[in-house]
């Protein structure tokens, strides 16, 4: 139909626009127990670092640090609002009590949905995701 394989290609990075580099890392790291996968200069103070879940699963996060008024003014508005990604667990409530222990802010308490048991929770800067274990 469209042309492309239906193989051979997927959603593999999603860049976040952050305040800061060294900030983002730590919090990604202690409170999520993200992994650093790369940190490289690219000059004139700009970095590209990646973050993911540890095991290698999923997509891995750009930390894009904001240049400019238009880019700083979206920090943490993403999607002006809504819940922009979706951390999957295959133990929800192990992670959601980890992610409490380590200083996780969740927008609510934990719900059963038909597709799962789910619960938002704001990243760094305010961005919202959600925690969530499908229902198999």
């Amino acid at each position: 139909m469209s042309g492309f394989p239906a193989s051979g290609r997927k959603v593999a990075t999603v860049s976040v626009v952050v305040a800061d580099y060294d900030a983002a890392i730590a919090w990604y790291g202690e409170k999520l127990g993200f992994v650093l996968v790369e940190d490289v200069d690219l000059g004139g103070g700009k970095r590209w670092v990646t973050v993911e879940p540890g095991g290698g699963q999923g997509a891995r996060l750009l930390l894009a640090k904001a240049d400019g008024e238009a880019q700083a003014a979206s920090i943490g508005n993403q999607t002006g609002g809504r819940v922009f990604l979706f951390l999957e667990t295959d133990d929800f409530a192990r992670d959601h009590a980890q992610m409490l222990a380590n200083g996780v802010e969740f927008r609510e308490t934990p719900r059963h949905e038909a597709y799962g048991t789910v619960a938002v929770f704001a990243d760094i800067h305010g961005n919202l995701w959600d925690l969530i274990e499908h229902r198999h």
